[in-house]
C-alpha cells in the first residue's frame, strides 16, 4: 500500500488530546498526519475507562476558563456527530473541613460567580441516597459538572478527522524526529514523514519527544474499579454526581453506572512510583482491589458487591500539577501537550484547539499563561 509521506503537520500520539488536535486540524484545511503507536483507541495510556469527569470547579481558578471552553467544545461535537458523548450529573468536591477539594472548588466558584451549593456531609446523603459521607465533610457542589464517554469522544474526533481529509496511522511507533529548514522529518518503524508542523501529544511518552520535557514528567500507574451496587439505580447519572473528596484513603474520584455494570471510581495515593510506559505492570491484583475497596466501604457502603472490572492507567505527571502546554523552546513550529497529570482528559476539546492555534498561527487567544512550556526552564 502506497503511503503519503509529505503533510502539512504530523500529530505524534492519537488518545484524547491527539485526536482532538488532528479533528481541529483538520477543520482548519491543515492537511494533517496522526500517528498513534497504538491503537485507535487504546488502554496502554491515559484515555480509556469509559468515562472521565467534566467540572467546572478545579484546583485553581485560572482552569475554570479552559474547563468552560471544554464544554463548549463538547457539546458542539456531541451536536455535530449525533452521538452521546457527554452526560450531566453535576460534581461534588470536597472531604473533611479544609481539605484541598473543597478549598479549590470554593474559590472557583467565588472568583467566576459558579452557580453551586455548599453543603454538609449529612446534607449530601439526604440529598443523594448513594453517598454516606461524614456528617462534618463539607462540599461543594456544582450543577455543570458530568462525565464525558472518553473511547466515544476519540473515535468521534478520528472519524470527524478523516472525514475532513485527515490521514490517521495507528500500530506506528515514531522513533524520531529532526527539525529541517522548512519544518521536521519524523521517522517511525513504518516510514519517514515531513511536515511543516510537529504537535506532541504522546502522553507517558512524550518525554521520549520532546527533549525539555526529559526529567519533567513522571508516569504513575493507577487502577479504577467497578463495583456493583446492592440497588444500582440509586447510581443512576440522574441520582449521583461525579465527586472528587479527600479522604484519609487519599483523594478520590468516581462516577455513575453508565453503559455498564458497576459503580466506577478510583484513588490518587500519596506515594506512588515512577514507571517506564514500555515497561511496567498493567494488569491490577488483588492488592489493587483491596486498597481501593476501602474508599467505598466506608463513603459508598451500598455500592460494595461483586467485583465487575478493574482496569489500570498511566497519569503522568508533571513537576508542579499544571499542564504543559505550548511551543517549543527552540522550535515554535513545534507545539506540545503533556503532563496532564491525572485530570487531562475533560479538557482534551480546548486542548486540540489550542495546540491547532499554536500550530497554525503560533499563539492562541485562550489563557494558558499558567500553562507555558517554558516555565520548566
Amino acid at each position: 500500500m502506497s503511503r503519503r509521506t509529505e503533510f502539512d503537520a504530523v500529530v505524534i500520539g492519537v488518545g484524547g488530546m491527539g485526536s482532538a488536535a488532528v479533528c481541529h486540524l483538520a477543520e482548519r484545511g491543515v492537511d494533517v498526519l496522526g500517528i498513534e503507536r497504538y491503537d485507535v483507541p487504546h488502554a496502554r495510556g491515559s484515555s480509556h475507562g469509559e468515562t472521565r469527569q467534566y467540572s467546572l470547579t478545579q484546583k485553581h481558578p485560572d482552569y475554570v476558563p479552559l474547563a468552560r471552553r471544554a464544554g463548549e467544545l463538547w457539546r458542539g461535537l456531541e451536536d455535530d456527530a449525533g452521538r452521546d458523548l457527554f452526560t450531566e450529573t453535576g460534581s461534588v468536591f470536597g472531604g473533611e473541613p479544609g481539605s484541598a477539594s473543597f478549598e479549590h472548588a470554593v474559590e472557583c466558584c467565588a472568583e467566576y460567580d459558579l452557580p453551586h451549593d455548599v453543603l454538609t456531609g449529612a446534607e449530601v446523603n439526604e440529598r443523594y441516597p448513594g453517598y454516606e459521607l461524614p456528617e462534618e465533610y463539607r462540599v461543594v457542589h456544582q450543577p455543570d459538572g458530568g462525565f464525558i464517554a472518553c473511547e466515544r469522544a476519540i473515535t468521534t474526533y478520528v472519524a470527524r478527522a478523516q472525514s475532513l481529509g485527515a490521514t490517521v496511522r495507528a500500530r506506528e511507533r515514531v522513533l524520531d524526529w529532526r527539525p529541517t529548514e522548512s519544518g521536521v522529518v519524523v521517522e517511525t518503524d513504518r516510514n519517514r514523514y515531513e511536515a511543516e508542523n510537529l504537535v506532541v501529544t504522546a502522553g507517558a511518552w512524550a518525554s521520549k519527544h520532546v527533549r525539555p520535557l526529559e526529567n519533567a514528567l513522571k508516569p504513575q500507574r493507577r487502577v479504577m474499579a467497578w463495583l456493583q451496587p446492592e440497588d444500582p439505580s440509586t447510581f443512576r447519572p440522574e441520582n449521583f454526581p461525579v465527586f472528587t473528596l479527600d479522604s484519609p484513603e487519599g483523594n478520590s474520584y468516581g462516577f455513575p453506572v453508565h453503559e455498564q455494570p458497576g459503580f466506577k471510581f478510583g484513588r490518587a495515593p500519596e506515594r506512588t512510583e515512577t514507571i517506564d510506559p514500555d515497561d511496567w505492570r498493567d494488569e491490577p491484583t488483588l492488592q489493587d482491589e483491596e486498597l481501593l475497596r476501602m474508599i467505598p466501604e466506608r463513603l459508598f457502603p451500598e455500592a460494595t458487591g461483586p467485583t465487575m472490572r478493574l482496569t489500570s492507567c498511566i497519569v503522568t505527571r508533571s513537576l508542579d500539577g499544571d499542564f504543559y502546554l505550548g511551543t517549543h523552546p527552540e522550535y515554535p513550529h513545534v507545539s506540545v501537550g503533556a503532563g496532564f497529570s491525572g485530570i487531562g482528559f475533560k479538557y482534551a476539546s480546548v486542548v486540540g484547539e489550542v495546540l491547532a492555534d499554536l500550530a497554525t498561527e503560533r499563539e492562541t487567544d485562550l489563557p494558558i499563561e499558567r500553562f507555558r512550556l517554558d516555565r520548566i526552564a
